[in-house]
């Protein structure tokens, strides 16, 4: 019973990681680059969904608060793309990993300034509400988590598979000039899949305050570890972010009850380094043949 217990909570934790491995994966899959200020996204959507939900704060409904909170860090990724990223569109990708690095600083600290660096939690309406299956406790916030997760997991999978938009973003990927030349909007793209990437985020975000304390320094550590199990997973598959988050969440639960202090803290990235050794690309890497 204590296993099937420690299986529930890291499954949720592992949702979480999923989901922000999936911005992770969103903004690889359309420009091959990573934003390591993914985290640090999540972070800001966590503070914006207990600005609007929390009673001390805008009392918003829950489903309403995690609307605007998803709407608006949606709208900072459109404009973070089309006023800040297209200022070095076609230069090489360090780049942008020393971009999105200086943007997670700054977020952090305009976190701090506006939210303070005291653990916040959010107010849900599910909020100490547990499901007893025998003496198993499943507690809502955890079940909630799971099929958010397993929701929009989904649909971004047959958006990228079935529709024009989709294709088109993974045509951006593959060759961004290319794929301008073939009439594709590569910028507009790029800032919508920034818009996309930034309200996954902000439902990550949610999720976690709904589950844990938020605070500005949070979404660095998880952050790292979301990349973690985007790498698991392979960097380019929606549904190996999915099983790259569960793996690490479930994981670090079991290494640090049954094995040795410290253990549970580097066992995602140990996880990481087997996979990389054993599977470079990932454990659903995606092979494909480019036609030059």
């Amino acid at each position: 019973m204590d296993i099937l217990q420690l299986l529930v909570s890291g499954i949720a934790n592992g949702c979480i990681y999923g989901l922000l491995a999936l911005g992770f994966v969103l903004i690889y899959k359309a420009s091959e680059a990573v934003n390591f200020a993914q985290g640090d996204m999540m972070m800001l959507g966590a503070f914006l969904g207990v600005t609007f939900i929390n009673t001390s704060y805008a009392d918003l409904p829950f489903l309403v608060g995690i609307t605007l909170a998803a709407l608006i860090l949606g709208l900072f990724g459109y404009l973070l793309d089309r006023f800040v990223l297209r200022a070095i569109f076609g230069q090489p990708q360090f780049a942008m990993v020393i971009l999105t690095i200086a943007l997670g600083f700054l977020i952090r600290f305009v976190a701090g300034v506006i939210w303070g660096h005291d653990p916040t939690s959010l107010e849900t309406p599910f909020i100490g509400l547990v499901w007893t299956v025998g003496e198993l406790m499943i507690p809502v916030v955890d079940a909630v988590i799971i099929i958010t997760t397993v929701a929009l997991t989904s649909i971004l999978y047959f958006f990228f598979a079935r529709t024009r938009l989709g294709v088109a973003m993974q045509a951006s990927s593959q060759n961004q000039m290319a794929a301008y030349y073939m009439g594709i909007p590569v910028k507009r793209i790029n800032a919508i899949v920034w818009a996309l990437s930034g309200v996954v985020a902000a439902i990550a975000g949610v999720m976690f305050a709904a589950k844990g304390a938020v605070e500005p320094s949070v979404g660095l550590l998880f952050g790292i570890k979301a990349f973690a199990a985007a790498v698991i997973g392979g960097l380019g598959s929606l549904p190996g972010a999915l099983l790259g988050g569960l793996l690490v969440g479930i994981v670090e639960p079991f290494a640090g009850r049954y094995l040795p202090s410290g253990v549970g803290q580097i066992a995602p990235y140990v996880l990481m380094l087997l996979v990389l050794i054993l599977r470079p690309g990932g454990l659903f890497a995606q092979i494909s043949q480019k036609k030059v």
